[in-house]
């Protein structure tokens, strides 16, 4: 299962990583936000321990999404070292994302 992210607590849990971290900015009711959870939950068990996968809800919590202008979901960002790298395309499988990540392991 991938673990929630807030505004709240998302500097200390993604921008310290330790590893690059993969959030999914995403909301209830959104298909294709549920289908890219499927995709990333299999991704996450092949990358355990080198990449931090976590998700964001954008209803409950608006302020990190605001700040990386985010207007359509779902969207998929990239930090590493603390810093936001860019977005990794949003609807795909778990190969076409593991595939733009790998320059970053």
């Amino acid at each position: 299962m991938i673990p929630d992210v807030t505004d709240s607590d998302f500097e200390r849990i993604v921008e310290c990583s330790s590893i690059p971290a993969l959030v999914e900015f995403w909301q209830p009711g959104c298909g294709h936000c549920r289908a890219l959870l499927t995709q990333l939950e299999r991704l996450q068990d092949e990358l355990e321990g080198r990449v931090l996968i976590t998700k964001l809800n954008v209803q409950e919590h608006r302020q990190v999404a605001a700040e990386l202008e985010i207007t359509s979901l779902p969207a998929l960002a990239l930090y590493t070292a603390g810093r936001f790298q860019r977005f990794i395309g949003g609807i795909g499988t778990k190969e076409a994302i593991r595939q733009q990540l790998e320059a970053w392991l």
